[in-house]
């Protein structure tokens, strides 16, 4: 019972190192970067699949219900917003993360195809829902090329760095004594 309380505290606070960390913004050449996705994978390489979907997923109703904790605001509007996708993708990407990376005992590789999994969500759902909005709701006709183009490229050095730090992050508070059963505090 304990830990299921624990797991609630960690989710929440995710949830709400998610909120901050879209208005956390680092000037990068081609677009600023925030540090969503840095949260949404540490929170499945700290808190475990369970919990850090439950993070996210407290985020996006948050935001849902109009707590302004996306970049652009909130509100249930923003369901139709061209980049909605990527912020559904957090829940199963966290998720992910989790699950592989408590596959086995803590490695860089290991956490690095975590990360990279979690990634790949990202980009599949967020560029998937920016194609439909796109072309759809806004009636702006654009091809998967294109989606890939506006909607990942500018994306993937910053994400990957991101990853890195993650993976580097988890791998140290393994490290330092954080249980190998995700989702209970020291």
């Amino acid at each position: 019972m304990h830990s299921q309380y624990g797991s609630f505290i960690l989710a929440s606070f995710f949830a709400g190192l998610t909120a901050v960390g879209a208005f956390l913004r680092i000037p990068f050449p081609v677009v600023p970067v925030t540090l969503q996705v840095l949260v949404v994978l540490l929170s499945g390489f700290i808190i475990g699949p369970k919990p850090a979907f439950m993070a996210q997923a407290a985020y996006i109703l948050l935001g849902l219900a109009g707590a302004p904790i996306f970049t652009g605001g909130g509100g249930i509007s923003y369901i139709l917003s061209p980049t909605f996708g990527y912020l559904l993708a957090y829940m199963p990407a966290s998720w992910a993360v989790g699950e592989i990376a408590r596959s086995g005992e803590p490695s860089v590789s290991r956490y690095a195809v975590a990360a990279l999994a979690g990634l790949a969500l990202i980009y599949l759902i967020g560029a998937s829902v920016l194609f439909i909005n796109l072309n759809y709701l806004a009636g702006k006709p654009v091809t998967l090329v294109g989606t890939v183009q506006i909607g990942i490229y500018p994306f993937i050095v910053p994400d990957l760095l991101k990853g890195a730090a993650a993976v580097l992050f988890a791998l140290k508070i393994r490290r330092r004594g954080w249980r190998k059963e995700p989702g209970v505090h020291p």
